[in-house]
């Protein structure tokens, strides 16, 4: 009568337990403690059947502790007396010894050594389909009853509706999520008009909707594959991620990578893994394809507004240089030279050109003055069939609008320097903390005793840019032997 009560008793908590809660951790927690206290036994563990991997999870313990911090113990059917009774679809029992037994396999991060009898039975569900499979231990031998058995096989099928209505509401709740990501993603697109932000938002977002351990954005580019943004698992090198998305689009369990197409244009790849191995559900696979299209969108939502503004900027600066060469030409169309005063206008616009093509090649919107200064001295030297002028130039980087500037003041200094020093020429560029110095000097017969820069246009014009562009000064004088022009501005305005 006692054993009787008990199974009755363990029935009732057993239906209680699986009713209480659907939340799958706590039902499986719930049956094993009910169940061992039932059985006086001294543990019980309980595992779900994961179909994707075709492996049984151990979801719920009693009488040992469970990490849910780490990966969780994992089996196929078949490995294990546990795993051997879901592949058979029969009770598995062990009076005694049962870790001698062949078909036993230990899990490290669990303590079973101190268990000697075990009684397995697989969970399955109304349609006779896996769900699972649960196991009974006591620390010493114990005989398990044909009336145990069939008690224990009767709670699994109450465990086998458990599990199945926790699932429904697990992919509920996370359907609800991803949608709730969708949105979230969406709302970034729309609203952002910084595209950098909008795709740290969406790999933050998708990293946390998917349950991916690392989530990753590959964007091509002429220049190649690069990692744009990802999130999570930083010990993932880009390399792997880039394979990844070179393959796309990959599906290999924990593995996932989704193209970005726009229109017909493969533009990267959205890249996602899990650890442990564990794969990723046929939902969670539609979500990232989902947010491939958005970030595609993103991506070239932002680049068309980037390209609007190179255009804009482009404009500005043509429209910019074409005044200051109208402004030039205006002032040497009196010139009692014109083939000089043609001559010297050709070789600023030029200079002008020199500028919008470092400005085109530059990432940051700025122009280095010494590779500026090379390539002026090179244009300026071959029309003039001199040497190349030696020089020593430090890296000094400016905006467009003072490169332009510094470009037509050189063009100057420079011509004049090949054209009254003889061709021998030395040209430095210093960085003299928060000042730039641009310096050239010919070795030729020095300034003239009566010489007024005034009376020059072209020096003229070389003072008012060092004024009134650069905020700077320009001083000629003689070096003995030659001449030596400076112009000092400061960097930071």
């Amino acid at each position: 009568m006692d054993r009787a009560a008990r199974h009755l008793r363990l029935l009732s908590e057993t239906i209680a337990a699986v009713t209480s809660s659907l939340d799958l951790d706590e039902v499986t927690a719930s049956v094993a403690r009910a169940v061992a206290r039932a059985l006086e036994a001294d543990g019980c563990f309980v595992y779900t059947y994961d179909e994707p991997s075709d492996e049984l999870v151990l979801q719920g313990v009693y009488g040992t502790s469970l990490d849910l911090a780490a990966a969780r113990p994992r089996m196929r059917p078949g490995v294990g007396l546990t795993g051997h009774a879901a592949l058979i679809r029969a009770p598995v029992a062990v009076a005694e010894h049962a870790r001698a037994d062949p078909r036993f396999v230990a899990f490290t991060t669990l303590d079973e050594e101190r268990f000697d009898s075990l009684l397995a039975v697989p969970i399955l569900d109304r349609r006779d389909r896996l769900a699972g499979a649960m196991n009974v231990r006591t620390v010493g031998r114990r005989a398990w009853a044909d009336d145990e058995i069939e008690l224990i096989e009767t709670i699994a099928s109450q465990v086998a509706q458990a599990v199945e209505n926790a699932r429904l509401y697990d992919r509920s709740r996370r359907r609800v999520t991803e949608l709730e990501a969708l949105a979230r993603i969406s709302e970034a697109v729309s609203q952002s008009l910084y595209q950098e932000e909008t795709l740290t938002k969406i790999v933050a977002t998708t990293a946390d909707a998917a349950l991916a351990s690392c989530c990753a954005l590959v964007i091509d580019s002429p220049k190649g594959s690069r990692v744009a943004h990802r999130a999570g698992d930083r010990t993932l090198d880009d390399a792997t991620l880039l394979a990844a998305a070179a393959r796309a689009p990959v599906d290999e369990g924990s593995l996932v990578a989704v193209p970005l197409v726009w229109k017909t244009r493969t533009i990267g790849a959205l890249v996602c893994t899990r650890s442990g191995g564990r794969p990723f559900s046929s939902e969670e696979r539609t979500l990232l394809g989902s947010v491939a299209h958005q970030v595609a969108t993103a991506v070239e939502s932002g680049r068309g507004v980037m390209r609007e503004l190179v255009a804009q900027e482009i404009h500005h600066r043509v429209k910019n240089n074409l005044q200051t060469v109208a402004s030039l030409l205006r002032l040497r169309s009196a010139s009692a030279d014109p083939a000089r005063a043609l001559a010297d206008s050709v070789d600023r616009v030029l200079s002008i050109a020199e500028v919008h093509d470092l400005l085109t090649a530059s990432r940051e919107g700025e122009v280095d003055v010494a590779d500026l200064v090379r390539r002026l001295a090179a244009m300026l030297g071959h029309g003039l069939g001199t040497t190349p002028a030696s020089s020593e130039l430090a890296p000094i980087e400016v905006p467009g609008d003072t490169a332009t500037a510094v470009a037509l003041i050189f063009c100057e200094l420079y011509a004049n320097a090949l054209e009254h020093g003889g061709g021998d020429v030395h040209v430095t560029l210093t960085s003299l903390g928060e000042d730039a110095e641009l310096a050239v000097r010919d070795h030729g017969p020095g300034l003239p005793s009566a010489f007024d820069p005034g009376a020059s246009l072209g020096l003229k014009i070389a003072t008012a840019l060092a004024r009134d562009d650069l905020a700077g000064r320009l001083e000629i004088e003689n070096a003995n032997p030659g001449v030596l022009a400076t112009v000092t501005w400061r960097r930071a305005r």
